[in-house]
């Protein structure tokens, strides 16, 4: 059995944009993919969703000033040492 890391209270919801999702948010912030924040393809949560590189992962969190706070990271491969 493998743990689900996203089922501890302190990890945000981790959901894969759909093309469409992602094109309407690079739009509306008029940037490209590559200037979003990054996480690697082997992070545990990008795993558990089954997040491949070049997905774009929208991260929603509880805020205390916002109520809800939406992040957007851009799936990379993790550079080989």
């Amino acid at each position: 059995m493998r743990l689900n890391v996203l089922d501890h209270t302190m990890v945000p919801i981790h959901q894969i944009m759909s093309e469409e999702e992602v094109n309407g948010l690079l739009s509306r912030y008029n940037i490209t993919s590559d200037q979003l924040p990054k996480t690697y393809h082997d992070d545990p949560a990008a795993k558990t969703i089954d997040a491949k590189p070049g997905d774009v992962v929208r991260i929603i969190r509880t805020s205390h000033t916002a109520g809800r706070a939406e992040s957007y990271r851009l799936v990379i491969r993790r550079p080989k040492k």
